[in-house]
């Protein structure tokens, strides 16, 4: 076979392997991955279950990088805590030992009977939890097909005196033997890839055990790099897990460099196979790291927390832009800069409103995150705002400027509750959604659609309203709301009606869709507040209809030269 065969076909094994351990991981997170998130939370508390934790969920995902994903998640959310968190890192390790004791059975033989059973049942199931298992199936087809093709291409080449040669240069240089399976490790984000070339190297007996040793130290090393890569930029609990994960690789690696002989003399009187040899290695090495350092877990956080310390506390990116103290000796200023100011929070409920539709018909965590930190803005503005007219009504007012600073404090308090709603409920729904597989009829997209832009019609209205002091837009914003709740009746009865049809997608997300349905009701009801309130609490004036179709940006420029609200 030419270097150009061995090379496309080497390529091609890998696509197929790495594509299997996709197709595996999807798989089975569809299948047991509903309620990880719950789990993990619940049983971290006992080191040696979070550890066994780690392990299942490993083995579930086919990598301890999409563990430490999760980990880095919830850690960041401060619902694990770190020294929890270590241990399931522990035992994630420990998981991803189960694909290299698959190879050592030569599983890679029944590689494709595995793909067409797979196959079989995905084409021939009517539910979807058995598609998922065929899937599962084909996924884990894939991945020894993949090792399969490799290995009958890695067998001529053991007779090739320039692969003979680069081997034996590996072979005389250990510390060259761990550089580039650490490379190639993080190159393909995978140590099962890497494990599996090193364990088919030494199966067709190119390499003796020893530099596969070498070589799986490098492994090891290499898959806490992808971590490490991706916890850049993120917050320091992420970066301290990601940095665990490669402390524990490293110090492991250096503890067992001094008895690699004995290690692999060991090995070799426990079994013949080479196979095995290389993934008991791999096991052993990934246990004993597990029981060395599960005791000493409180130091280590500590250890973390002094040389990945937390970053002093910045100011705020998000700061109030109108609000001005000095001006509480002229109430009539002080309400103007009130009131604008509560329009920069509108313009954060805005963005969130917007995104809420995109984000129910494909769940995308960038987006989640943007709208987690936009809630967390309107939070502190509202806070702000708050505070700023709490001190404007311990001020002299009159009747009238007290009635309209209370209306204002009416305001601030519905839009922060909208961010609430979407933050707490529709976002959650959409992840939920997401996470369980499930997608809402062609119908009922349509349903949710409608009503998304029915809100988002309001909005335009309640805060172009609040802009300019236009009695006539808040009234015509009233009228809307009312449309909106017959509206939510009507599409009600038209989900109930599509669920006495059997409708298998309907029936799925009926929970989901009449939840988002009413959230999106109680936004509606929050800025009929804000209209009710700018009517009858706020002094204003009845604009020309034309007003409705200006954007609220364009009627700040009024007001600033006005330099108050109600000039």
């Amino acid at each position: 076979m030419s270097w150009q065969a061995a090379f496309l076909n080497m390529i091609g094994g890998m696509g197929l392997l790495l594509y299997g351990m996709y197709v595996l991981s999807e798989g089975l997170q569809k299948i047991a991955g509903k309620k990880l998130r719950e789990v993990l939370t619940r049983l971290t508390r006992n080191r040696i279950v979070a550890m066994g934790l780690g392990v299942l969920v490993t083995i579930l995902f086919q990598s301890s990088t999409a563990t430490t994903v999760i980990l880095v998640s919830l850690t960041s959310a401060s619902i694990i805590s770190l020294r929890n968190t270590l241990a399931v890192i522990l035992g994630s390790d420990i998981g991803t030992t189960v694909t290299a004791q698959l190879i050592a059975l030569k599983a890679t033989e029944i590689s494709l009977p595995i793909v067409g059973i797979g196959a079989t049942i995905i084409f021939f199931a009517k539910q979807n939890k058995y598609k998922r298992i065929g899937q599962v199936l084909i996924g884990f087809g894939l991945l020894f097909l993949g090792l399969k093709i490799m290995s009958d291409t890695m067998y001529p080449l053991r007779n090739d005196p320039a692969f003979e040669k680069m081997l034996l240069q590996m072979s005389d240089r250990p510390l060259l033997a761990m550089a580039v399976a650490a490379v190639f490790t993080f190159l393909v984000h995978s140590s099962a890839a890497t494990i599996g070339i090193i364990m088919l190297l030494s199966m067709q007996h190119m390499i003796t055990l020893e530099p596969a040793i070498f070589m799986l130290f490098g492994a090891n090393i290499g898959t806490a790099f992808t971590a490490i890569l991706s916890s850049l930029g993120s917050s320091r609990e992420s970066q301290r897990v990601a940095t665990a994960h490669l402390l524990f690789k490293i110090v492991g690696v250096l503890l067992f460099l001094p008895f690699v002989s004995p290690l692999g003399s060991l090995m070799q009187k426990l079994t013949s196979n080479a196979g095995f040899q290389v993934a008991n290695v791999h096991t052993f090495f990934n246990i004993v790291i597990a029981i060395l350092f599960v005791p000493f877990i409180d130091y280590f956080a500590r250890f973390l927390e002094y040389i990945v310390p937390d970053k002093k506390e910045a100011i705020s990116d998000v700061t109030p832009k109108y609000l001005d103290e000095s001006l509480f000796t002229s109430p009539e200023l002080a309400i103007g800069m009130a009131t604008k100011e509560i329009m920069h929070i509108s313009d954060h409920v805005t963005d969130m409103t917007k995104q809420i539709y995109p984000l129910l018909k494909n769940f995308d965590q960038d987006i989640a995150e943007k709208m987690y930190q936009k809630e967390h803005h309107i939070d502190i503005l509202a806070t702000a705002t708050n505070k700023y007219l709490t001190h404007l009504l311990r001020q002299q007012l009159s009747k009238d400027e007290f009635n309209r600073t209370m209306g204002l404090v009416h305001i601030v308090r519905d839009y922060e509750y909208i961010g609430d709603i979407i933050e707490k409920n529709l976002m959650y729904k959409a992840e939920s959604k997401y996470v369980n597989n499930l997608d809402f009829s062609e119908e009922g997209h349509k349903d949710i659609l409608t009503m998304h832009g029915k809100v988002m019609e309001l909005l335009h209205l309640v805060n172009t309203s609040a802009a300019t002091n236009s009695c006539l837009l808040a009234e015509k914003a009233k009228n809307i709301q009312e449309d909106i709740v017959d509206l939510e009746f009507r599409l009600r009865m038209s989900h109930i009606a599509r669920m006495q049809k059997g409708a298998q997608e309907t029936e799925n997300t009926s929970f989901i869709h009449m939840d988002v349905i009413n959230a999106y009701l109680r936004i509606s009801e929050h800025l009929k507040n804000i209209a009710m309130a700018l009517t009858d609490e706020v002094s204003c004036t009845w604009h020309d209809e034309a007003l409705i179709l200006t954007p609220p940006s364009e009627m700040w420029n009024i007001n600033d030269n006005q330099k108050s609200v109600n000039k």
